[in-house]
């Protein structure tokens, strides 16, 4: 079974199509790693990129991603809807074949601290690859964003686990982490009122009493003329994805609203949605042995 990681960096740009491809060429150049998407959000003003290969080639493709964006991203003009802290924001990896956890974790590291040191970029792992307990959390990590870390980063217990004590004023921090799969699911509602939208996700977040295994922000999407709920389900087979929309429903409700939409960002794993399908039409009894996909690949 051939060994493969996934990768999915998150840069700060959304808007820009040239800046958008010359980074995302970065993976396309590299032999043994295969781009399986990439979606820019002009109102978010930030890129997901998903790609997957073998543990070497990911690690080269993925410095030279965060290379080009702190060549073509300057944070100091940067303007969005989703919290950021750097060009190149977080950069996590995933166990998809034939490694473990612990091999990603390794992965962050060596890709964190060429980061930090070849780029002079403040590198802080995250999640599994967490240096310490209270840095497991992105969010943790990222509160303050890019404008707070200034001040942030000279605070001892914020010191960077690679590269310099001091912010990068162009290319700002980057968070590198070991994660399991997770699902970017956002939920448009009826309504511009981002308090209304922010309330909703401070009552569906784990954070304060919500689903367990989902955290949410709220988003205002200007162009579009609607608030949003946006979460990251960081584990789909325990909070499924109906189960946030439905919950949204609840609460929006209470305000006089309701979801007209929703989005996924990324590429997501078939058994979440399967499982939301099964639910919305009463399946009964149903396996992922019944898609026929499944079967084609026995």
């Amino acid at each position: 079974m051939a060994r493969i990681v996934e990768c999915v960096p998150n840069f700060s740009e959304g808007r820009n199509k040239e800046v958008i491809e010359a980074i995302v060429d970065e993976v396309r150049r590299v032999n043994g790693v295969k781009l399986l998407d990439y979606s820019p959000d002009e109102d978010h003003n930030r890129t997901v990129v998903t790609f997957v290969g073998d543990p070497e080639n990911v690690k080269i493709a993925a410095f030279n991603l965060a290379k080009k964006a702190s060549e073509l991203i300057d944070m100091r003009v940067h303007k969005g809807g989703h919290p950021r802290m750097g060009a190149t924001d977080v950069m996590p990896f995933i166990p998809v074949s034939d490694v473990a956890m612990a091999d990603c974790i390794e992965i962050a590291r060596e890709v964190g601290k060429r980061i930090g040191e070849e780029l002079g970029i403040p590198v802080y792992l995250y999640e599994d690859a967490a240096s310490a307990d209270y840095r497991k959390n992105l969010a943790d990590v990222r509160r303050g964003q890019y404008e707070g870390f200034f001040d942030k980063i000279r605070q001892q217990e914020w010191k960077p686990d690679f590269g310099p004590g001091e912010m990068n004023a162009k290319s700002g921090a980057t968070a590198v982490g070991a994660r399991v799969p997770l699902v970017a699911f956002n939920v448009n509602l009826s309504t511009n009122n981002k308090e209304i939208a922010a309330q909703i996700a401070k009552n569906i977040r784990h954070l304060n009493g919500g689903l367990r295994f989902c955290k949410a922000i709220a988003i205002d999407l200007s162009d579009k003329g609607i608030a949003q709920v946006s979460m990251n389900m960081t584990d789909y087979t325990k909070t499924a994805l109906y189960r946030a929309y439905e919950l949204i429903k609840i609460e929006a409700r209470r305000f006089g609203i309701h979801p007209i939409g929703s989005e996924i960002v990324g590429t997501i794993p078939m058994e979440a949605l399967i499982d939301t399908a099964v639910y919305y039409l009463g399946v009964e009894n149903f396996t992922m042995n019944q898609i026929l996909e499944t079967r084609l690949m026995e």
